[in-house]
């Protein structure tokens, strides 16, 4: 969860609240997550890592997860 933690806190309030909007949850829940290192959903988690453009690695959030079956979500295929 480290890299949920550093990431909102290189953003402004705005920006948190805009990232939280955008991978459907609220960033008071996040918060929360983090300060109780709550498990957070597969869903979620792919949600984060695709709006901040990996830069919260789903894979930091949910080690236990073989993400590997989730490789489109991580890795989207290119635009042509």
């Amino acid at each position: 969860m480290k890299s949920l933690r550093l990431y909102l806190n290189s953003m402004s309030r705005a920006d948190q609240e805009e990232f939280a909007t955008k991978c459907k949850t609220s960033l008071g829940y996040l918060r929360k997550a983090l300060s109780t290192r709550q498990k957070l959903g597969i869903e979620l988690t792919s949600r984060l890592h695709k709006h901040s453009g990996g830069a919260v690695r789903a894979t930091d959030i949910r080690p236990d997860v073989d993400w590997r079956e989730f490789r489109s979500v991580l890795d989207p295929p290119e635009a042509a």
